[in-house]
């Protein structure tokens, strides 16, 4: 049975207390919902996330900006020993069961028509294998290839983790052990009006929001994950989102060049498709390297170009990354000195008005949602390193039902990819005047996840004809 006394005077030690504005008339079944909301909270640390009110962590002095440097996406001469020993070397990584993948996966597809996880949208051009499926069997696939067990660790979010769970149950896993894909919750900040007063969602509900995608490194420690990869002996873990169906989870080249810099994170990057692509920009400041998001980037220096033309600001932030497991052990340690900065974001919020008791929704912006990001670490690390790659190979996500970013494009990308790499083993694919490939393909992880292990299948024999649809698997 749920204390009142008790709720009330926690909240009253924060001035609070309004949340039990409509306690008396909750069914005790609510009762027990809203002490549950009121018990995740984790006031003193909300306490001091308020606290920063008008402080703002990307207040960054553009003049003070720099270009930083990064590793090209193929080997100059010089480079070309380092990346042979870095491809090793990641191999040996893998094949010594010390790389994980990580993928966030906390979001609904919404704004895609989709009444399901994300994670469940089905984007392969061919078979129709969703977002989920493609990054499983890769994983599956690196597996196999390097003989051994590559964990996979699966952020949720309050809002779509049983479901997550139960679409992983239902499809046995898409394959992959049981025991190796271990799904956790990324945690929850309340929503609060102007004054830092915490909003209600329903008379017994707390308004909350997820901490920012920088919550999965405290949800990695809140959740036990840091301890089982600990167990396991996983030393690097191999970072990305899931609306990202051509990203390479785990990628032996990216593995070992982190190792050989001695980082303890690294990012991919590539070029801008233009000025204003919705892209965090990387920079340095004062010398160490920052991502600052499109948002928050000064309008003067967006089409500053370098004297040969090209675009000054111009390396776009992926969402891709690999982090020494030991790196976010020490950024997390301590949960209420997390070393990441907070960002509060002004936010429109329904919520209950307190003097009515009635839902409103606002049109304007009434609250304050505070969140941290993941790549603000590379702040904190001593030797991040920045490796291009190819959009074509490593990005396009799926943010839209077409356009930009949209399930059109990135099965567009699917085919592209699969195109090349086919032509890169010996096959005529069928092209039409504008040189797009004139057919539909597809491969299949399990068949091959990058061009190098289709080649090793062999598949120059292959006859394509125009207008087809071809799984490879």
């Amino acid at each position: 049975m749920v204390n009142e006394s008790t709720l009330r005077n926690r909240l009253a030690e924060h001035g609070q207390e309004h949340l039990l504005r409509f306690w008396s008339d909750l069914s005790p079944s609510q009762q027990q919902e809203l002490a549950a909301d009121i018990a995740s909270v984790d006031f003193p640390l909300f306490d001091r996330v308020m606290a920063s009110l008008g402080a703002h962590p990307d207040d960054l002095d553009p003049d003070a900006f720099g270009v930083p440097h990064t590793l090209p996406e193929r080997p100059t001469a010089d480079l070309a020993s380092t990346f042979a020993r870095a491809r090793e070397l990641g191999q040996q990584m893998i094949r010594a069961n010390r790389v994980a993948a990580m993928v966030v996966a906390g979001g609904q597809a919404t704004r895609l028509g989709y009444d399901a996880p994300k994670g469940a949208y089905p984007i392969a051009p061919v078979s129709g294998r969703s977002l989920f499926q493609l990054h499983a069997e890769s994983i599956l696939g690196t597996s196999r290839r390097y003989e051994c067990r590559v964990p996979w660790y699966v952020m949720t979010s309050t809002a779509n983790h049983a479901d997550t769970v139960e679409l992983f149950e239902k499809a046995s896993f898409f394959g992959l052990q049981p025991d190796d894909v271990r799904f956790f919750r990324q945690s929850m900040m309340p929503i609060a009006d102007t004054d830092g007063k915490i909003l209600l969602d329903r008379k017994h509900r707390v308004a909350l929001a997820p901490n920012g995608h920088g919550g999965s490194l405290t949800a990695l420690a809140e959740n036990g994950m840091l301890d089982d990869m600990a167990n396991r002996g996983v030393d690097y873990i191999s970072y990305f989102q899931v609306d990202n169906p051509l990203v390479m989870p785990v990628d032996p080249l990216f593995l070992g060049l982190h190792a050989i810099e001695r980082s303890e994170m690294s990012s991919l990057t590539m070029s801008k498709a233009d000025d204003h692509e919705k892209v965090g920009h990387f920079v340095t400041v004062g010398g160490k390297l920052r991502v600052v998001e499109y948002t928050a980037f000064p309008p003067s220096l967006i089409g500053q170009r370098m004297p040969d033309g090209s675009r000054k600001y111009d390396l776009a932030n992926i969402a891709v990354h690999v982090l020494n497991r030991g790196f976010v052990e020490g950024i997390v340690g301590d949960r209420a000195a997390v070393a990441l900065p907070w960002y509060l974001a002004n936010k429109s919020a329904p919520h209950i008005d307190l003097k009515t008791g009635r839902r409103v929704t606002p049109r304007k912006p009434n609250a304050i949602k505070a969140e941290m990001f993941v790549f603000d670490a590379l702040a904190l690390a001593e030797r991040p390193m920045l490796l291009r790659a190819a959009r074509h190979e490593r990005f396009s996500p799926v943010k839209n039902p077409d356009g930009v970013d949209s399930v059109v494009s990135a099965r567009r990308d699917l085919v592209r990819r699969a195109a090349a790499w086919l032509e890169s083993g010996g096959v005529t694919v069928p092209r039409d005047p504008e040189g797009n490939p004139d057919c539909v393909l597809e491969i299949s992880p399990l068949a091959a996840v990058d061009s190098e292990m289709l080649r090793e299948r062999g598949v120059g024999g292959l006859s394509i004809e125009p207008g087809e649809s071809r799984l490879i698997d």
